[in-house]
């Protein structure tokens, strides 16, 4: 908890990883812990994970942490955890709550994180601020720290502040909040493992079968290329596979590509698909149904191909482009495999 006589803030990041791999959110989270704790503040993070190929992976994970701000690391290293299950990670960040009782406690936005966070604001009596896009502090640090987040899908924002006296559990979307930056060489923190008592669990993952294997993940991709029902096939993504290639971008869809079943249902984008933050959205062949706008809406930058110039999508596009993308997108391909030295293999 903080500190009643110095009012210092202790902060705990639990750090997702995915495939081995420290996810991008996971390091936005621990730069809004550092920011939250301000300068004397103590940030500690947890990585959990389990089985023989994992170990390697949480150390290096851990290492990543401690060389970006974490005082401490925490690795807890199970059996139990190789697979997602709720009750064990719940577990397992509760163990690192209690060794390090933190005031703050950050999760990215993912569905992990969606599902842990309340799970941990009850264990802890604590109040619960998801889907953070932005974080202002100057109204006196962590304690007082104002959170904005989105709401009727981006139409509207609202700002909230947790009441003083009990812990905070904060939900950082991804691609909103900056990442830690690496601290001076010889100011990293410690990794140390941590113990902890598997609960009995109502399910058992036995395995994950990945359809989208090797892409890149929607939720925190820079640069996405979506298709819509103007693709016309399966085939029809093909172009705007090659021009994600290119860009090192992931491939989105809008639902009405995939109830037509031109792509599977993981590439879906809008208020019953994923919700993403790009730098870059290129929607071709979309329209822009509301559905849609909703998942998207807050890219930073929206580039628009549709050859219907009267297309809703165009309202929320920052620019445009009227004329059949079987045209247009091979186009801008090669216009970025020019300019980036990029062959998109």
């Amino acid at each position: 908890m903080s500190d009643t006589n110095t009012g210092k803030q202790t902060a705990l990041v639990y750090a997702e990883c995915a495939e081995g791999s420290l996810r991008r959110v996971a390091l936005e989270a621990l730069g809004a812990a550092r920011l939250l704790v301000g300068d004397g503040g103590s940030v500690h993070a947890v990585v959990v994970g389990g089985g023989a190929s994992a170990a390697a992976a949480l150390q290096t994970a851990a290492a990543e942490l401690a060389a970006r701000g974490a005082e401490v690391v925490h690795v807890v290293d199970d059996p139990a955890l190789a697979g997602f299950a709720p009750e064990a990670y719940a577990a397992a960040i509760g163990a690192a709550v209690a060794a390090v009782q933190p005031s703050i406690i950050v999760l990215g936005h993912t569905a992990a994180g969606r599902e842990l966070a309340p799970r941990v604001a009850a264990a802890v009596s604590g109040g619960h601020i998801a889907d953070v896009t932005a974080v202002d502090v100057a109204a006196g640090g962590g304690a007082a720290a104002i959170f904005t987040r989105p709401l009727y899908a981006g139409k509207a924002f609202e700002q909230r502040r947790f009441l003083p006296g009990a812990p905070q559990v904060i939900t950082v979307r991804p691609n909103n909040l900056p990442v830690a930056e690496p601290v001076a060489p010889g100011s990293e923190g410690t990794v140390a493992a941590l113990a902890y008592s598997a609960p009995p669990l109502w399910t058992i993952v036995r395995d994950v079968v990945r359809k989208a294997s090797g892409r890149i993940d929607l939720a925190e991709a820079d640069i996405i290329v979506s298709g819509g029902r103007g693709v016309r096939s399966a085939d029809g993504f093909a172009p705007l596979e090659e021009l994600a290639a290119v860009v090192g971008g992931a491939v989105g869809a809008s639902r009405g590509a995939c109830d037509a079943g031109y792509c599977d249902y993981s590439l879906q984008i809008g208020q019953t698909g994923k919700t993403v933050t790009p730098k870059l959205y290129i929607a071709c062949g979309i329209s822009g149904a509301i559905q849609h706008l909703a998942g998207m809406s807050q890219s930073r930058v929206i580039v628009a191909i549709n050859k219907d110039p009267e297309a809703p999508i165009f309202g929320v596009a920052d620019y445009g482009i009227v004329g059949d993308l079987f045209e247009v997108v091979p186009l801008l391909t090669e216009q970025f495999r020019a300019l980036l030295g990029n062959p998109g293999s």
